[in-house]
């Protein structure tokens, strides 16, 4: 094998065997880590020689073998070094290759700010040793470790202290000033004390995610990355890994102690590549909902709804959920048929996805809240759709209980006599009225929004259901098959049971896109009286 070869055969798998060699060698894995370099490095500069290697893995191991013996002996040689003298001096040196300054007050407060970006382990020992004086034993005793460890993290530190601290001084006044950045991050599930988004408000919990999700990091890496005091970087990566829950957070810590992104995340490229494969297909799908429509219209004015009176466009608008996501279930169960049936996928009460934000909102979402013993029904749903130009009626805060206007909508299903309202809930007939809930004809009021028996949902649903059957099967399978390769070229492996997900993000645009073709063709008209609100009761 020529030379040049042997970097190829580095990038592989064999960059996790060497830090597996160095990590079983030093218990560390910032020592691990630096020795694994030192190793690279050595093979690298063998790579760009001329001549041929005969037995390559051979070669690789005999140079980490080689690396590993010049760091014991360069340990070795300078581990007691750091412990003669006063401990300010000894940290002077630490420097004393780097700065030519001499001023002793500015090296000494570099070196201490550049102390704040060791990771936990090295920075307590630094600070136990030098500024609190204690002795290398009894640092082993609070860390519950060897004194030999306690003296090699010294050690390591210093020789880190020694290599950046140039580098700490050139930006020492430079402010920590972060771009915003922004997600959209959807969630699915029951968030009450689940929600991870809940811990990522901030502007660096955000970038740290997205640095995670480029790759996996440690927190003395993203610390550099930010120019952020490590303390703060470790404390803000426990969080973000714990989540709300304490077990379900937006990023995981992974074996060798790197964190990574824990859901999935695309970015804008991505987003429109996922998009297109979608969107391609917008045109027949759209025509295929629109004739499905058309060829049901008696079907749907005869469905068992509870109102007096109702019409086509509000019956529509009840089913506009499952017409705008039809295309993307049967994409769906394809892909879990045929591509990812056996892929185990998570088991938690709540997840989320998203996309870095573009400045577009997508999608349709449906809220639904529920209350038992209500107005004479013994179970009452309450729902409403929303998304791109269609106002929600109520979102997070409101309560069937406490909904004066909600309860008259409720009593009226069946007509309601003006005559039988007690005078303090006259006005919310009024604002039931203004809402579009209910309307007046003589002395009675009857309910406006849509209203049904829970007992009959699915059946109501069958009608509109009936599309996901071979209506789109010709499309669905093409993008099935597109979303896969997508799916296996941009999704993480650790992620991989969530790819759902990933078809939930792609089909986003083209929900909006079949609302918008049945508007324009006249199937439907924008939502208005609370059409997109609707009642489920429960004797």
């Amino acid at each position: 094998m020529k030379n040049e070869e042997l970097t190829e055969i580095i990038k592989g798998e064999m960059l996790e065997k060497l830090y597996g060699f160095c990590y079983a060698r030093t218990r560390d894995s910032y020592e691990a880590e630096g020795l694994c370099s030192d190793i690279v490095f050595s093979l690298v500069k063998a790579s760009q020689k001329n001549g041929e290697i005969k037995n390559v893995h051979a070669f690789i191991w005999k140079t980490a073998r080689n690396v590993y013996a010049d760091f014991c002996r360069k340990r070795a040689k300078h581990g007691e070094i750091f412990y003669d003298g006063d401990p300010n001096d000894v940290l002077m040196n630490a420097a004393s290759d780097t700065e030519e300054d001499d001023d002793y007050t500015e090296k000494l407060q570099a070196i201490y700010r550049r102390i704040a970006f060791l990771t936990k382990a090295y920075r307590e020992v630094m600070i136990l040793f030098y500024l609190d004086g204690m002795t290398t034993a009894k640092i082993a005793q609070i860390q519950n470790t060897s004194e030999t460890a306690v003296r090699q993290r010294l050690f390591s530190a210093r020789e880190k202290i020694r290599n950046e601290v140039v580098k700490m001084a050139d930006t020492k006044t430079k402010p920590v000033a972060l771009d915003n950045i922004d997600f959209v991050i959807w969630g699915t599930g029951s968030p009450e004390g689940n929600d991870p988004r809940n811990v990522c408000t901030r502007q660096l919990s955000k970038h740290i995610v997205w640095l995670c999700r480029n790759k996996p990091m440690r927190a003395s890496e993203v610390a550099e990355k930010l120019n952020v005091p490590t303390a703060y970087i470790e404390e803000e990566l426990e969080i973000l890994t714990a989540g709300e829950n304490g077990e379900y957070g937006l990023l995981r810590k992974t074996n060798d102690g790197r964190y990574s992104i824990n859901f999935i995340m695309l970015d804008h490229e991505q987003f429109d590549k996922a998009d297109k494969i979608y969107s391609d297909k917008a045109p027949a799908v759209c025509k295929i909902i629109t004739d499905y429509i058309k060829d049901h219209e008696t079907d749907y004015l005869a469905l068992p709804y509870l109102n007096r009176e109702t019409d086509l466009n509000r019956i529509l608008w009840h089913h506009v959920h499952t017409f705008s996501y039809a295309f993307g279930e049967c994409v769906v169960k394809i892909l879990s048929e045929k591509y990812f049936g056996e892929i185990a996928k998570p088991d938690r009460p709540f997840s989320v996805f998203g996309y870095l934000d573009n400045g577009k909102y997508y999608g349709m979402g449906c809220d639904t809240v529920s209350a038992d013993n209500l107005c004479g029904y013994s179970k009452t749903e309450m729902s409403n759709i929303y998304g791109v130009g269609i106002q929600k009626y109520f979102g997070r805060g409101f309560h069937i209980h406490t909904d004066g206007a909600s309860h008259i909508a409720l009593r009226a299903i069946h007509g309601l006599d003006v005559n039988t309202i007690y005078e303090n809930e006259k006005e919310h007939a009024a604002k039931a009225i203004e809402r579009g809930l209910i309307y007046r004809e003589g002395d009675m009021l009857y309910t406006k929004t849509l209203a049904y028996k829970i007992k009959d949902k699915d059946k109501i649903m069958e009608l509109s259901r009936a599309i996901y059957d071979g209506h789109f099967d010709t499309e669905a399978s093409d993008v099935a098959r597109r979303m896969a390769e997508f799916i296996e070229r941009s999704i993480p492996k650790h992620l991989k049971g969530e790819w759902k997900f990933a078809c939930s993000i792609a089909g986003m645009p083209i929900c909006n896109t079949v609302v918008n073709y049945l508007i324009s063709e006249g199937i439907l008209t924008p939502p208005r009286d609370s059409e997109n609100f609707f009642i489920g009761v429960e004797k």
